[in-house]
């Protein structure tokens, strides 16, 4: 058995935020007993293991960025004992062969690890997949994720089926014709830079379509990496005539504007694109008032090499496991006064809910899966990074907390 002792326990699914024992014994959360191992969490605080409901692995296909085993590392890394990984893999996550590829080059990796499956046949948003035969390999919900679904009116059909299979479809909302491969958010950097940009109506636009395709179908949708204030505008509307939908947000959404990008160049460049100061602040508000349920990364690992090819050419997106829990508490925790039961129900107990998962909780009888932290002063510092890729605006940032211990099934899967 297993003593986690003088740690400040948190965990808003049990009504916790005190200095407590925490036991553990075969993996689980257990009543007080005997132990015969004894870890002191003086100076630390301890969440239920962090669920990130939407990473990048790259496995199978572009290994070279990252895998299925790396990634777990990186999630361990930053307080993740939990990552759903997309499906925009080579080949695409579009059958239950695929979803079975998944767990088993999981089973060993210091992070659970589960799948979406693809909701069109090899995310080309025509023919819909075997959503319920997805679901019984493994599948923990759909998207296409990353090639977002132009035709309303596959979106619908998708929508209709994850219903019938009881399935969550989260959604990349960009219009394609709009945005195509530009870099950065439409507006003052974009014309400083002489380049055109992704406009927010792009985003707005296609949410505004889901969530009216979920009254009409009655299905649950969920909106993918919330960036505009528009949108959480539209969100927080749409629950409040009763419409089955959540949706998530990105640490870069609330530490970042498009300011950063003539600093950061590539590294900067992410889809949907970092936006302006208004909208961060809209995104900081919707966290606070509910209309955001969730935190992710969006974890999107690539080499060095690709990220080098400059801000037009390179492949949007950033890796994020290992800085996210340290963003959140710098931005939301130290200067925005959220309550540490805020983060944790964000980042833990809130995506595990979403996705259907007994996860986010220290209940007894459930898998030991937690997170201590310190907090403080700190650095990011890339180069000590688990993930194979670096690809962050964020290294060397200034940042409020850092990983101590994360455990799995009860077992410290890292230290910091």
């Amino acid at each position: 058995m297993l003593l986690i002792k003088n740690a400040r326990v948190v965990s808003p699914e049990d009504g916790l935020d005190e200095t407590r024992d925490v036991f553990i014994e075969n993996g689980l959360f257990s009543p007080p007993g005997e132990p015969d191992e004894i870890l002191d969490g003086a100076g630390l605080i301890l969440f239920p293991g962090l669920v990130d409901m939407h990473v990048h692995f790259r496995d199978p296909g572009f290994t070279y960025k990252e895998d299925i085993l790396t990634g777990a590392a990186a999630a361990a890394a930053g307080g993740v004992t939990t990552a759903i990984c997309m499906p925009n893999t080579r080949p695409v996550i579009d059958t239950p062969e695929q979803v079975a590829y998944v767990l088993e080059r999981a089973r060993t990796a210091s992070a659970e690890v589960l799948p979406f499956g693809a909701v069109t046949a090899g995310q080309r948003g025509a023919e819909l997949t075997d959503h319920a035969a997805l679901k019984a390999a493994g599948a923990v919900a759909l998207s296409d994720d990353g090639v977002p679904i132009d035709s309303a009116d596959t979106m619908r059909r998708g929508l209709l089926s994850a219903k019938k299979a009881g399935m969550l479809i989260c959604s990349h909302c960009e219009y394609g014709d709009m945005v195509k491969n530009y870099a950065v958010n439409e507006g003052r950097i974009s014309e400083k830079l002489g380049i055109p940009g992704r406009p927010a109506v792009a985003e707005e636009l296609m949410a505004a379509r889901d969530m009216m395709l979920a009254k009409e179908t009655g299905a649950r949708v969920h909106i993918c990496h919330v960036s505009t204030e528009g949108t959480v505008d539209l969100v927080r509307r749409a629950k409040a005539e009763g419409v089955a939908v959540t949706c998530e947000t990105c640490p870069q959404y609330f530490t970042a504007t498009e300011e950063l990008v003539p600093e950061k160049g590539a590294l900067a460049r992410v889809n949907p694109p970092l936006r302006t100061e208004r909208d961060r602040r809209a995104i900081i508000s919707g966290l606070r008032d509910g209309t955001i349920d969730a935190i992710v990364t969006d974890h999107a690992p690539h080499s060095a090499e690709e990220k080098a090819a400059g801000l037009e050419k390179a492949p949007s997106g950033m890796v994020g496991l290992e800085t996210s829990l340290a963003l959140a508490l710098t931005v939301l925790w130290e200067q925005e006064g959220f309550s540490l039961s805020d983060i944790a129900r964000l980042m833990s107990a809130g995506p595990a809910k979403l996705l259907g998962l007994d996860r986010g909780t220290l209940a007894i009888g459930k898998k030991a899966n937690a997170v201590l932290f310190r907090t403080g002063d700190f650095r990011i510092d890339a180069s000590r990074f688990r993930s194979k890729a670096r690809n962050t605006p964020f290294d060397g940032m200034r940042v409020a907390g850092q990983v101590k211990y994360t455990l799995l099934g009860g077992e410290i899967v890292y230290r910091g």
